[in-house]
């Protein structure tokens, strides 16, 4: 059972909405109180003042907002993910519970090789006996790895030593908070055609929110180019 405001992600991933207070009403709210002004609905005047603020880039009042993510990535995703310091993060955390026995082993056909020099790499697929072979070598490493693990906290190691074993194909969960603005830019960054193809689905899944809450904010998001004011 999936539960709500979850979209899955790769093999045993998930981006969850755990709360939100976001609206494009409170764009409009922000960047009106410079004239005293307040709305309770929105309407065409206020949707224009969004585009033009998108626009113009001028991103102050979306950040009057906030989403609270619940997430489930590997760890080398997460890495690159804590680089955006632009939000607030707690992750579960290897020195108090036992490690996940789940892994990150991709799809056959996102199994790649990759051609070019640093900064301007392109990626191919590999042929289907090469995918296999990375395949069950991912899910060797892991089950000894997840073997030793298991071996040197019951023989009496701390689990934060013997976390050191655990590889950055497994899994791991974090809280996220962001406002809209910081989330734009994460989005026009991760999920462009130049990040790493397993965080720009965990990108695409955080856009899905940020379309459900905030459809003109993120329309104008789009029609800008997909740039954080």
């Amino acid at each position: 059972m999936i539960p709500e405001n979850t979209v899955r992600v790769l093999d045993h991933g998930f981006v969850r909405l755990d709360d939100a207070m976001a609206s494009d009403l409170s764009v409009v709210n922000a960047a009106r109180v410079s004239f005293a002004r307040r709305k309770d609905e929105m309407d065409e005047s206020d949707e224009g003042l969004i585009r033009f603020l998108m626009r113009d880039r001028h991103g102050t009042p979306f950040e009057h907002n906030s989403f609270r993510f619940h997430i489930r990535s590997p760890i080398f995703v997460a890495r690159e993910w804590m680089r955006h310091r632009v939000g607030s993060f707690n992750e579960f955390s290897m020195r108090y519970a036992k490690a996940t026995d789940d892994f990150y082993v991709p799809e056959a056909d996102d199994v790649r090789s990759q051609v070019g020099k640093p900064g301007a790499y392109s990626f191919e697929q590999v042929s289907p006996e090469l995918a296999e072979q990375t395949r069950e070598e991912l899910r060797a490493v892991y089950d000894h790895a997840y073997e030793t693990y298991e071996r040197l906290v019951e023989a009496g190691v701390a689990r934060e030593l013997a976390r050191s074993v655990m590889p950055v194909g497994a899994y791991t969960e974090f809280f996220w908070t962001i406002n809209a603005r910081s989330l734009m830019n994460f989005v026009s960054l991760r999920a462009a055609e130049t990040a790493q193809r397993e965080i720009r689905r965990y990108a695409e899944a955080c856009e899905t929110f940020l379309a459900e809450k905030m459809p003109v904010t993120h329309a104008a998001f789009v029609a800008a180019g997909r740039t954080a004011p």
